[in-house]
């Protein structure tokens, strides 16, 4: 079967695990036989992957005709106003965001002039406050992309290729799957952003078929958004140990421990619930390095919490980490923490898992459907999450017990399993 798919983000270039799980899933389809042509924003250098036919929206030329005149996209309502508001946006970034509203920002210019019969779009790939503008011209180049290339079925990924997704079933008549891996709802609790909430509506309602990593963010779907049931496939993401790259061999400091946190620091991931428990065991085990890799916009607020707690020498904020780094980090931890306040899924745990780290998960999350043996915790419990990591801290023979039944856990969650379970989904949507 031959696959169009959408994403905003595919390695190298990508910014969390949105990435990783379109590379195992991709991989996995590949290797079933399938024909994947994976559409990006912008290449930002080499492709580095040869099982996909990866494809750039940026410099596809668009005929002029606008997205208004395409039927499906009739009963969306999305009001574009000129903000610097965004998601995750605090008052300090507010403030520096008004001070550059004024530049001009890179990738933002249309190739031609609006007398052309076509224009040439340079689409960013980051996450900004632009972002709702590049997912419109992103969609309007998927048009041009699904007219010149041969397919069976289209495959989006997210809310950002909702709209792509879309543009190139009205122009395609080929079906149309969504795969939510996150919600505006998880990124941003009750406080969302309305147009992005309408085009996740709007394109689940469209959709022929949905898939979503785990029953915690159907349920949602169902409630929330009033998409019914049967139209939804749960399809759990998985890991496997060639996207980990090579395993490092470092000799742990047994007289200093090393927690970590590692994923955005944004509302979503909990990471105030890090720094308070981090306080809470440093009380009873003084010498522990709790490690915040990752970079976000609670990051500030993070640091300022870290040295009114008076933690600040047992503690450590890396910054963005990627690739090797990611790996080494892994590698040196003795546990990782993932306190999220709502997981779609989260990779993360069984990327640790894989280095032989035990972890401790948010009961908030996806991926706690489908690990029985990890520690887990209700992510506004502080002390619950304290008391789990000084009993792994403290006792060698648990983490041995935890990581023997992590590893057994890790044979049964496969990119294979996953792919089989979308081709079903393709072949239930293709007539």
């Amino acid at each position: 079967m031959k696959i169009l798919m959408f994403g905003w983000e595919f390695p190298p270039h990508m910014s969390g695990g949105l990435g990783t799980a379109c590379f195992g899933l991709t991989k996995a389809l590949a290797g079933l036989g399938h024909e994947v042509s994976f559409v990006i924003p912008k290449m930002l250098g080499e492709s580095g992957s040869a099982h996909v036919r990866l494809i750039s929206a940026s410099g596809i030329p668009v005929r002029k005709k606008s997205m208004e005149t395409i039927k499906i996209f009739k009963g969306l309502d999305i009001r574009l106003i000129n903000s610097t508001l965004k998601p995750y946006l605090g008052a300090r970034s507010y403030d520096n965001g008004m001070k550059k509203k004024s530049s001009k920002q890179p990738g933002y210019e249309s190739g031609r002039s609006e007398t052309d019969a076509s224009q040439v779009f340079e689409i960013s790939p980051y996450y900004g406050p632009n972002l709702i503008a590049e997912v419109i011209r992103y969609a309007q180049v998927a048009g041009s992309i699904s007219q010149d290339s041969s397919f069976d079925v289209i495959h989006a990924h997210d809310w950002m290729t909702v709209l792509a997704g879309l543009y190139a079933k009205e122009k395609s008549g080929k079906p149309l799957v969504v795969h939510i891996h996150s919600l505006e709802f998880d990124r941003c609790g009750e406080h969302i952003d309305e147009n992005i909430y309408y085009v996740e509506r709007f394109g689940m309602a469209a959709a022929d078929h949905v898939v979503t990593v785990s029953q915690y963010t159907k349920k949602a779907i169902v409630h929330r958004y009033g998409i019914p049931a049967d139209k939804i496939t749960v399809v759990h993401n998985a890991v496997s140990r060639t996207e980990a790259g090579a395993l490092y061999h470092v000799e742990k400091n047994p007289e200093r421990k090393i927690v970590l946190f590692l994923g955005r620091i944004t509302f979503q991931k909990g990471p105030e619930y890090f720094v308070e428990a981090a306080a809470k065991v440093l009380e009873k085990i003084p010498d522990v390095t709790f490690v915040m890799a990752g970079s976000g916009d609670m990051m500030p607020r993070m640091i300022e919490r870290v040295a009114e707690l008076g933690i600040g020498k047992n503690f450590h904020f890396t910054g963005f980490l990627q690739g090797t780094e990611v790996e080494q980090m892994f590698t040196m931890s003795d546990l990782y923490i993932m306190p999220s306040v709502s997981e779609p899924f989260g990779i993360s745990p069984l990327e640790a898992m894989i280095y032989d780290v035990p972890v401790i998960i948010s009961r908030q999350s996806g991926v706690a459907e489908i690990l029985h043996h990890a520690l887990k915790v209700d992510f506004w419990d502080v002390s619950e999450i304290a008391n789990k990591i000084i009993a792994i801290l403290q006792y060698p023979n648990l983490v041995a017990e935890i990581v023997e039944k992590s590893r057994e856990e890790l044979h049964s969650v496969r990119w294979e399993t996953a792919a089989e379970k979308i081709v079903e989904v393709y072949h239930r949507v293709v007539h």
